[in-house]
């Protein structure tokens, strides 16, 4: 019988000081003595509450729930700014309508993933990107002398309100908004209770949501905090440690930049090629990507017996073929899930391999294309 562990579990857990990282303006709204906080882009956020992650995954899949999330905005802007981004960035910027978003990568010029996030046109000539863990703003500093342009920390922290039910809740805290043009990666600066906020209809979960990032340290974040719970609580919200939003993030098959990829893979062997646009004049790492194969290494993998953990070392037919990255148990599919990076490309779909556990135990698991389900991405886009 599969012993059912959350996602947060299979974190280690050790004493660090806060005097270089960042603690969330929201942090009151959720502390415990028992929180356990993970570090994400030199931010503090809420790995593991007291709060039950299966509940809160369930809570998730069938109503709504209210995340602090450690995404850091960086605001890119000045007459050369679209310049710098079509250099940096894999897919074509120009084409990029103001108040919408886009999902894209960077690359180093071996052709490793550099920097995954979403990108946001704000004015003809102002972006935010919302990036991962890492230190970004340096690579963008670095290739942008000679240009007109101007990077930043805006100082904004993010929220997202995240299950079927986000809209309806984003309707009670914003009254005057036309739902219905509120489309998937559209972006609009809105009205919050005295508050304007940018709000993005994107997410981490594969669920329907959006997120709400805020203008710097002047806001009034719990002041935020407190009326979207209001608003939401006839549709039942809750908020939680993103230990059920990791569960949920692996079943739609979303990658977490420095556990999934990192600099010494290239987009294409951990699925990411849609993202890239070899058709580009130039683009840091466009000739190393051209030379590069084209084939996916990483891919889902399930056992009916064990919980994958990052680590988890794969056999086929004796020999070590690959490791997984990340695994959880997936209250929806009863199994447990996660990522596998294979050392080579084959034809590993639909193969019944032995994944290795921490007692050098040898499970039966099963090789699948990402994401678990929805392929289509129905649920984020609200279609039925």
């Amino acid at each position: 019988m599969i012993m059912k562990k959350n996602y947060g579990a299979s974190h280690d857990p050790f004493v660090v000081s806060s005097k270089r990282i960042e603690l969330s303006p929201y942090l009151n709204k959720y502390y415990t003595k028992n929180i356990v906080l993970g570090i994400s882009a030199k931010r503090f956020y809420p790995l593991s509450t007291e709060v039950d992650p299966t509940a809160s995954y369930w809570n998730l899949k069938k109503n709504v729930m209210l995340y602090d999330v450690p995404e850091k905005p960086l605001e890119i802007s000045g007459p050369d700014s679209l310049i710098l981004l079509e250099n940096i960035f894999t897919r074509n910027i120009y084409d990029l309508k103001i108040n919408r978003a886009r999902y894209v990568i960077s690359c180093n010029h071996d052709g490793g993933v550099m920097m995954d996030g979403v990108l946001i046109r704000l004015t003809t000539k102002k972006f935010w990107y919302i990036h991962a863990d890492g230190d970004f703003e340096t690579w963008l500093l670095a290739h942008s002398k000679g240009l007109r342009v101007k990077i930043k920390d805006p100082k904004s922290w993010v929220v997202q309100i995240q299950g079927p039910k986000a809209l309806k809740v984003l309707k009670e805290c914003v009254p005057e908004l036309n739902i219905k043009n509120f489309k998937y990666f559209n972006c609009q600066i809105l009205n919050f209770n005295g508050q304007k906020f940018l709000v993005s209809r994107t997410g981490w979960t594969g669920e329907l949501g959006f997120e709400v990032y805020s203008n710097g340290p002047k806001d009034d974040h719990l002041g935020l905090w407190d009326y979207i719970m209001k608003k939401g609580k006839a549709y039942k919200i809750k908020t939680a440690g993103l230990d059920s939003m990791g569960i949920r993030r692996i079943e739609a098959g979303i990658l977490d930049y420095g556990t999934d990829m990192n600099r010494f893979n290239n987009p294409f062997e951990v699925g990411l090629g849609a993202y890239i646009d070899l058709s580009k004049d130039y683009f840091i790492g466009r000739d190393s990507l051209l030379k590069s194969s084209k084939k996916t290494k990483l891919f889902g993998i399930t056992s009916e017996n064990f919980i994958p953990f990052g680590g988890s070392e794969i056999y086929y037919k004796n020999k070590m073929v690959g490791r997984t990255t990340v695994g959880a148990f997936s209250p929806y599919l009863n199994k447990g899930i996660g990522y596998v990076l294979f050392n080579h490309n084959s034809n590993w779909v639909e193969k019944t391999l032995s994944i290795k556990g921490k007692e050098n135990n040898f499970y039966d698991c099963k090789i699948v294309n990402l994401p678990f389900y929805d392929e289509l991405k129905k649920l984020p886009r609200g279609i039925n």
